[in-house]
């Protein structure tokens, strides 16, 4: 019978446990199959398909054929090869990263067994395990499987029929990615045997890679362009630390290092592209967009990758300043030119000399404001307020508004002029419900943040937090996630994950209702109410009644693990 090793455990040995199952897991340790499916969320609504906090896509297994023969028809059998395992393999270090996430005090055998899982839930193979043994603290490693009605090898044969070379290309670079990320070193599989050269079913063995007696038949795949050569001198260095995808690296962008900009939705990536496009030029740039999503931010990032970085950055909040006051702050004041005026002051277009002078809420200024900024912006010369003499201002000026400054000129409460001396390079930042897939980053970034800041050790989120912030609307924008991962980090326990309860305690509306799957398979719906969901104490008292008191299901359900389950009820009094 097929059987899965743990760490430090022989075949033979769990072949003498007649009372073992035939895996060697914990069935009721997470995350088990039903986790997983729970973690599965669609939201029909805005047409988005979530496993956790990634983004999913449901298609049909033809269309992949589809592109896969079209790419071994115009790279070449071997390109198209190398192309699909890297792909792969940037997959399964992404799911690993999610595992690691989701369910931080996972089994680690329970956790390396989601990756299978997630195949079949995603309904590419059906995997059965043969052997398998780890020690990560000592780097060993061997699996050894079954993998029944592969996806991947039905398209190939549709289009190519029974050959000579194995074809599940993909899926060698998911089960190495994945393995990889778990381990910290390069870990290697390869199919010894495959439907598409006759088999009854494929069989794949991984292995770290400098246990292959000849690792550079297939390990080029996973780095293309290197010889041989290459090849085995970087055997014994790690392809991926652990945890980490590609991908995840690649969305930090050419910049991640200059500023605290995250994101890679589409939309992110457009405006990023922008402000690198004009960050070495001295253009004026106006940012558009809803408060709290990031015009500020921007504005720095813009700031700190163009050759102004090493002046300095100024910003002005427009609605803040009084109009009797707004022309002192800009320009600055020389003494005795009002009551008051003990002494000259240097205004912000001065003290931005070299630099970038930001201006928050344009729109909020008076007419009289807007024409004196408008002579600056001409004439690149400033007079204090009493002064006599004219400044010459080398300042970058940066606008934004959260309003429509096109209907504000055509309602008559803003000048026209001004507005085209703005818009020179318009940038639209758009609300954080229109860019979903910068979520999952942001919630990690602000974690990190506030996790460091108050010194607090927080085990990442439950299931349900997770798909409750996917799901919210978010009308406060990146500003109101914030607050919400701050609140959150402060309100859980050590070692134990954010929950909803500890994100919505002010007043936020419902989130949507989406589906996921069901015990059968079928999609149902499920909505996590967000301002009522009360004192955390009502919530699990909730969840062990309606699991009729088994802690461990309870804690499945809050998307816990048992002993922080058991922690919490301590904690809180619950008996």
């Amino acid at each position: 019978m097929p059987r899965s090793v743990a760490k430090g455990v022989s075949l033979a040995e769990l072949q003498r446990r007649s009372s073992r199952s035939s895996l060697d897991i914990d069935e009721g340790a997470t995350p088990t199959l039903r986790d997983l499916a729970e973690a599965l969320s669609f939201s029909p609504d805005d047409g988005r398909i979530w496993l956790g906090d990634q983004r999913m896509v449901l298609w049909r297994s033809s269309t992949f054929g589809s592109l896969r023969a079209e790419l071994i028809a115009r790279l070449g059998q071997e390109q198209a090869r190398s192309l699909l395992t890297r792909v792969g393999y940037a997959a399964g270090a992404r799911d690993a990263e999610l595992v690691r996430r989701t369910w931080p005090g996972s089994d680690p055998v329970n956790a390396f067994h989601a990756g299978p899982q997630m195949h079949k839930l995603g309904g590419i193979v059906r995997p059965e395990a043969i052997a398998f043994e780890f020690d990560i603290a000592r780097g060993t490693f061997h699996a050894d499987f079954w993998w029944h009605d592969s996806s991947e090898d039905d398209e190939h044969i549709a289009a190519f029929g029974i050959g000579t070379e194995p074809a599940c290309w993909m899926q060698i670079g998911y089960a190495s990615g994945y393995a990889s990320a778990f381990m910290g070193k390069f870990i290697v599989y390869r199919e010894i045997e495959c439907r598409a050269t006759g088999a009854s079913a494929c069989r794949l063995v991984g292995r770290p890679a400098e246990e292959w007696e000849d690792p550079e038949l297939d390990q080029h795949y996973f780095a293309p362009g290197l010889s041989a050569a290459g090849i085995r001198r970087s055997l014994a260095a790690p392809s991926l630390a652990p945890g980490v995808s590609p991908a995840r690296q690649a969305a930090a962008g050419p910049c991640a290092e200059e500023s605290a900009l995250v994101g890679i939705s589409s939309s992110f990536s457009a405006a990023r592209h922008l402000i690198e496009r004009v960050a070495p030029t001295p253009a004026t740039v106006l940012f558009s967009g809803p408060s709290g999503a990031g015009k500020e931010l921007f504005a720095q990032t813009l700031h700190a990758i163009s050759p102004r970085a090493a002046a300095p950055f100024v910003a002005v909040n427009c609605a803040a300043i009084p109009d009797t006051l707004i022309e002192t702050e800009l320009f600055g004041v020389e003494k005795g030119a009002f009551t008051g005026a003990s002494s000259s002051r240097a205004g912000r277009f001065e003290r931005a000399q070299g630099g970038t002078l930001f201006l928050d809420e344009i729109a909020s200024l008076s007419f009289f404001a807007q024409g004196k900024l408008l002579r600056a912006l001409q004439e690149r010369r400033i007079e204090r307020v009493g002064g006599s003499r004219e400044i010459a201002v080398d300042v970058r000026v940066v606008a934004a508004t959260n309003v429509d400054l096109r209907a504000q000129v055509r309602a008559g409460r803003f000048r026209e002029d001004l507005f085209f001396r703005l818009n020179v390079f318009p940038i639209a930042l758009p609300p954080l419900k229109e860019r979903r897939d910068d979520i999952p980053l942001l919630m990690e970034a602000f974690l990190r943040r506030y996790g460091e800041q108050y010194g607090r050790r927080v085990a990442g989120f439950t299931p349900r937090a997770v798909q409750a912030l996917l799901q919210y609307d978010f009308p406060g924008n990146v500003r109101e996630l914030q607050n919400l991962i701050e609140r959150g980090v402060i309100m859980a326990g050590p070692d134990e994950p954010i929950d909803v309860v500890h994100l919505f305690r002010g007043g936020e509306i419902e989130a949507p209702q989406g589906l996921s799957p069901g015990v059968d398979g079928r999609l149902t719906e499920h909505g996590a109410r967000a301002g009522g969901a009360g004192h955390p104490a009502d919530a699990y008292r909730e969840a062990l009644v309606a699991a009729r008191y088994n802690v461990s299901a309870a804690a499945r359900e809050l998307g816990l693990t048992r002993a922080q389950l058991v922690y919490r009820l301590k904690r809180l009094g619950v008996s």
